[in-house]
């Protein structure tokens, strides 16, 4: 869930999510970079009375101490996630060697392709680091499969809504996963042009 735009609302609103999904399910939260190191520090303190396991840039990705920060103070059981704004080796390189992370994140939209993303891993796998896809669902889940260090992709409603209603075979999670279809050729999608023409400008 996204957090960070109220900071003061923030904990209700995970407790809010946690009591509607009940124990048994893990809790992930995003601030897209909007606490300070102090703010950050003390929400994942609050945040793990309701078992959040997942803290996504609980600082902006730019400030690699910052993250390093939270990441050695956070409550155990709480990893530390960022990197889907990364677009070459260096800047994955960089977080990896601060220490900066848990889970190193990577998006094969921003980061060269699906070469990029296989570089990414490769450094992910070196240095036992795991790693996440960012969103698009349907482009990284065949890739991921084969990927030692991926730990899941993201799943977002709304993007995988607007990839249903412009791809024929647009995967969906089932259970909470994701599964390539293996008879369909390719990423197993297929854009849906007389769809979308009405989008058309």
């Amino acid at each position: 869930m996204k957090i960070g735009r109220d900071p003061a609302a923030d904990l209700e609103r995970v407790g809010a999510a946690r009591s509607a999904i009940g124990p048994g399910v893990e809790l992930f939260v995003d601030a897209n970079g909007a606490y300070d190191r102090k703010q950050a520090l003390l929400q994942a303190e609050r945040f793990a009375a309701h078992r959040v396991s997942w803290f996504e840039e609980p600082v902006s990705s730019d400030d690699l101490e910052g993250l390093r920060l939270i990441r050695d103070r956070a409550p155990a059981g709480m990893n530390i996630a960022a990197g889907e704004y990364g677009y070459d080796l260096v800047y994955f390189r960089r977080m990896l060697e601060a220490g900066a992370v848990d889970v190193l994140q990577a998006d094969a939209t921003r980061c060269g392709g699906y070469s990029g993303l296989i570089a990414v891993a490769a450094l992910c796998q070196a240095r036992s680091m795991l790693l996440s896809a960012h969103t698009a669902p349907s482009l990284h889940a065949h890739v991921c499969c084969a990927l030692a260090p991926v730990c899941h992709v993201e799943y977002f409603h709304d993007h995988t809504r607007i990839e249903q209603m412009f791809f024929d075979g647009a995967l969906t999670a089932q259970d909470g996963a994701l599964a390539p279809d293996p008879s369909r050729l390719g990423l197993g999608i297929e854009f849906k042009r007389a769809d979308a023409q009405r989008y058309a400008l």
